[in-house]
């Protein structure tokens, strides 16, 4: 049994038409993202002030988060371009913030998925088996000290510039809210302001997609 008839093609809310606000799914997992990256980078920067004895376990906390932020950002990709909700840009802003918004939105992707891997590498070519999750990784290979720094350096560099990105964003976000006065802030909040609550797309699958189903 499928949700959507063939003569009744269901349109997917992913091309934009004039509501203010992602869609929930977005939204939740963008917000699950940002406690991510937060968690990784507070556990990176813990990391320099504890003792030997803790390290260990910290690192595991940092790996395996960096483990479910790269799978996080699999599936926001895949929602992206499947069911996601985009809300249009504002009307007063230029082609080229558009097309620079864009381009920050693929470089935090490419960063998202690109970051873990770094790090994934760093640990494997040490030579030693390591703790992800609950479950002991074993050793795969000899340890190449020169190729782990190179490892270390680029996911050290590759952190400061996602960082420097998510800044730049929330840098924009404020500008637009507080000095635009539009709504592209409002527009990933996890909360509804009254004058947008209407135009928010709950899910894909509406209550009209339900009355819709063939009854028995």
């Amino acid at each position: 049994m499928t949700l959507y008839s063939s003569t009744q093609p269901r349109d997917r809310p992913r091309v934009s038409d004039g509501r203010r606000r992602f869609d929930i799914v977005t939204i939740g997992l963008h917000w699950v993202t940002v406690t991510l990256i937060t968690g990784m980078f507070g556990s990176a920067w813990l990391l320099l002030a504890i003792d030997h004895e803790h390290a260990a376990m910290l690192l595991t906390v940092h790996r395996s988060l960096g483990v479910v932020t790269w799978a996080v950002a699999i599936v926001r990709l895949g929602w992206r371009f499947s069911y996601a909700y985009l809300p249009p840009f504002p009307q007063n802003m230029s082609k080229l913030q558009q097309r620079l918004a864009k381009a920050s939105e693929y470089g935090l992707y490419a960063l998202l998925l690109f970051q873990p891997l770094t790090g994934l590498a760093q640990s494997l070519t040490r030579g030693r088996h390591f703790m992800l999750f609950a479950w002991r990784v074993p050793k795969v290979m000899v340890g190449d000290k020169p190729l782990t720094a190179l490892f270390h350096q680029i996911h050290a560099l590759s952190a400061w510039v996602l960082l420097g990105l998510i800044g730049l964003r929330i840098v924009a976000a404020l500008f637009h809210r507080f000095v635009l006065k539009d709504e592209v802030l409002q527009s990933m909040m996890p909360w509804r302001c009254a004058s947008a609550a209407a135009d928010t797309p709950k899910s894909p699958f509406d209550a009209d997609d339900v009355a819709a189903l063939p009854q028995k």
